[in-house]
């Protein structure tokens, strides 16, 4: 099998950012690819790329963007060795984490009905219409394909997570090479400083996994352009304003969770780092119903996360997850 041929299918991207004036960010996405996919590949990589490889060449596919499940589809049924390496090929790709997805009648059910967070975060997003949109931390880029389908002009979603990408490339692959929605498989360090080239950019479940979160929300502002807008969505823990939860260990099992701010803090936080006009729009508990383990993702989900005796906390006994979501602006 030959190396993943990551200048073609990041062609179109790349010549954009140079058109826009963005050559240098142009060159370090280079060096990065470079070294993820040529340099230093991961090991699984070739798994990877043989189960993407599976997936059936359909003529007259489409892929349907703005409904909870995206999509896609065909106007005729498969042949069975058509099906046969649909399923292969997207069996080879579990765990899914984020969406649902449906291809050709076969039914993604992932571990997060991402199709909720999307219901309680765009009544209040700006129209996304012709804007361009930055996803930190997208996953498998369940988020990036609702927000095209929402009228975004381009959008870009980052995750360092190679399968993630496969996962993306399994939708992407099936629509035309210029279609405006890329993922790079890089971190938000990973950024060049000071971009300022996105009228929004989300950060969706990446603060409480920073160290630094004032650090976090200052590089999300730095890609904002002037009058850009921040959606932010995070683990809070209900308290006054200035208490934040700092786990001792893990939370929910999970060992890189660091700060759970209340809302009050959340705000002081977005005010200190220069943003303007913030506001929460939603709190909801996380329940068992909107993360769990399928049969695509058959690991340990939020069930075991939480106290079997009382499931309103985790098994560490901490306050069970709630996520708020908040809007600002750069000035």
């Amino acid at each position: 099998m030959h190396s993943f041929d990551w200048q073609h299918h990041y062609h179109t991207l790349l010549t954009h950012l140079e058109s826009e004036g963005l050559c240098d960010w142009a060159r370090q996405i280079r060096r990065q690819l470079r070294y993820r996919f040529d340099e230093q590949p991961h090991g699984d990589l070739l798994r990877w790329q043989s189960a993407w490889q599976r997936l059936p060449e359909v003529h007259g596919a489409r892929v349907v963007t703005d409904r909870p499940t995206v999509s896609v589809e065909a106007s005729a049924s498969l042949d069975d060795q058509q099906a046969e390496n649909l399923e292969t090929g997207l069996r080879g790709l579990m765990p899914w984490r984020k969406g649902p997805f449906g291809f050709f009648g076969t039914h993604i059910d992932t571990e997060w009905r991402s199709d909720w967070k999307w219901e309680r975060v765009a009544p209040w997003l700006s129209d996304l219409q012709g804007r361009t949109v930055l996803d930190v931390g997208c996953g498998s880029g369940y988020h990036c394909w609702r927000m095209h389908g929402a009228g975004a002009r381009r959008v870009i979603g980052i995750d360092p997570g190679l399968l993630f990408l496969f996962q993306f490339l399994a939708v992407k692959g099936y629509l035309p090479e210029d279609t405006p929605v890329d993922l790079l498989p890089v971190r938000m360090e990973d950024l060049p400083d000071n971009l300022q080239c996105f009228d929004t950019t989300f950060s969706m479940g990446v603060l409480y996994h920073r160290r630094s979160p004032l650090d976090h929300l200052l590089e999300l502002k730095s890609t904002l352009k002037p009058g850009g807008e921040l959606v932010l969505e995070t683990l809070v823990a209900d308290g006054p304003e200035g208490y934040t939860l700092m786990p001792e260990d893990r939370y929910g099992r999970m060992r890189n969770v660091w700060f759970l701010p209340s809302c009050g803090t959340l705000l002081r936080w977005l005010q200190r780092t220069g943003y303007r006009d913030a506001r929460v729009v939603d709190v909801s508990v996380t329940t068992t119903d909107e993360q769990r383990s399928t049969d695509w993702m058959r690991f340990q989900s939020l069930t075991d996360f939480l106290d079997p005796e009382d499931p309103s906390r985790t098994i560490e006994g901490y306050p069970g997850p709630k996520r708020a979501t908040l809007i600002a602006r750069k000035p």
